[in-house]
């Protein structure tokens, strides 16, 4: 435990951030999932509408600072690469 006072300070606010960071990421991680498993099964209608939250969400994480932009658009990029391939063959 800290010994300082800014530095207790410093650990609380941590611990609050953490908690936020978490919260974007997994947000993130579940439109993804969702997206990547419709697509799988085929469900394009549902995938769209996934995809397109999974979209907003990391563009909130990265605008946030959470995870780093180009980490967001590569993202992103894949997850509508596949779309377009699934749509394609369909």
């Amino acid at each position: 435990m800290a010994n300082i006072k800014s530095a207790a300070k410093k650990a609380r606010q941590s611990l609050v951030r953490r908690e936020r960071n978490r919260y974007f990421k997994a947000t993130a991680r579940t439109y993804l999932k969702r997206a990547e498993t419709q697509l799988a099964t085929r469900d394009l209608e549902e995938a769209e509408v996934n995809i397109r939250a999974a979209i907003k969400a990391l563009d909130k994480a990265a605008q946030k600072g959470i995870i780093h932009r180009n980490n967001a658009s590569r993202r992103k990029s894949r997850l509508m690469k596949a779309f377009n391939k699934a749509k394609a063959t369909t």
